[in-house]
């Protein structure tokens, strides 16, 4: 495993770090509690997790795990500023989390989910989320205060120039990467630890192995290139990795054993084949899951990244919507493009600020075509 020095803290954080956003509900806390220390055991020392994870499981499944291992580990857990505007409310949801976790301390705390600077100043306001986190450390509650963000980068490098933060996790991966990578330079070049969330892209990376294989070589599969390049790139600290199986580890933690970085001739020539498309692709982070009219946005996001990122046509398309209404991502929800109100609400839980309702109206048109067939 690689360890690399987490920004100035002082902490030696493992290069594949595990997020706790992907957790197999089919399975039980306590079988997803061991896949941690395994990981734990194959050398993995960083643990992220937040409030509201799988189904509000996540802290809690980590809290079985870690009430097992020994010391050694750093745990990361998060609070969003538009929830925790209070510093009462800070430091009841640092507790909350403590509890849950089975920890004395959070090692990594977020500010979580900045999609804009308005939810910085937020966090910062007097009586605010930030000083009853400051409060929280200063109690050895906390280790290290640090944000999430879904920011440009320019946003990322004015949060970082106010020196109250000590690290920040940001979206990025080997498809996204000419698109994001000034935040995470920016962010490095100040000495800030960086966490890459997504190397994968949401799992569409391992679902598009075939129509990727340009990113490997010599034997690699995308998916193996794709967490090379998160690992064992000198500007990231820790690639968060959604581990569901120990398959999924072990695969990593070769990687993190034998990683060398890509040149500048391979990303260059990723670049040229990546086209301008791929920073508008749906991550599936599920944020958008909150429709009040029950439409599935997730689902149907999945599928527009097939028209956004791969060119798939509209027939193609319109076989896919179809059969994922009978048996497929679409089945268990019964409100379709159609329904949608344009609330706006999704829009406002976008981390990538994409444009939701215009494509639910594009594949509404698709969509009118296969109920007409």
């Amino acid at each position: 495993m690689i360890y690399k020095e987490y920004g100035k803290t002082g902490e030696k954080v493992s290069a594949v770090g595990f997020g706790g956003m992907r957790f197999d509900l089919k399975r039980s806390n306590e079988e997803n509690a061991g896949l941690i220390k395994y990981a734990f055991d194959k050398g993995i020392n960083y643990f992220d997790t937040a409030p509201g994870y799988c189904e509000d499981k996540s802290e809690d499944i980590y809290g079985l795990a870690f009430k097992d291992m020994k010391d050694g580990f750093f745990v990361s857990t998060k609070g969003m500023p538009v929830k925790f505007d209070t510093a009462q409310k800070a430091r009841d949801a640092v507790k909350k989390s403590l509890e849950r976790l089975k920890v004395d301390k959070i090692d990594f705390y977020h500010v979580w989910c900045l999609r804009k600077m308005e939810h910085y100043e937020l966090a910062m306001k007097p009586g605010g989320q930030y000083e009853g986190l400051m409060q929280c450390k200063e109690e050895g509650l906390i280790g290290h205060i640090v944000f999430s963000s879904h920011q440009p980068g320019s946003e990322i490098k004015n949060i970082l120039k106010q020196d109250k933060m000590e690290g920040v996790l940001l979206g990025v991966n080997i498809l996204n990467f000419p698109y994001r990578w000034d935040g995470v330079a920016a962010a490095y070049e100040m000495g800030y630890g960086v966490v890459a969330m997504n190397p994968l892209g949401g799992g569409m990376i391992p679902q598009n192995e075939s129509r990727l294989a340009f990113l490997s070589e010599d034997g690699e599969t995308p998916t193996e290139a794709a967490l090379r390049f998160v690992i064992a790139c000198p500007e990231i600290t820790v690639a968060l990795n959604g581990f569901t199986t120990r398959e999924h580890i072990d695969t990593a933690c070769k990687i993190a054993d034998n990683a060398g970085s890509f040149t500048d001739e391979e990303l260059e020539s990723i670049k040229k084949r990546l086209g301008s498309n791929m920073d508008k692709a749906c991550t599936a982070c599920g944020y958008c899951d909150v429709c009040p009219q029950g439409i599935n946005i997730p689902a149907y996001m999945q599928h527009y990244n097939d028209k956004q990122i791969f060119g798939s046509n509209d027939e193609k398309l319109k076989k896919e919507i179809g059969f994922s209404h009978g048996w497929g991502i679409l089945a268990s929800s019964s409100a379709r493009a159609g329904d949608c109100v344009e609330c706006g609400k999704c829009e406002e839980e976008c981390t990538q600020h994409l444009p939701i309702i215009e494509r639910l109206k594009e594949l509404l048109v698709l969509e009118n075509e296969i109920y007409k067939e």
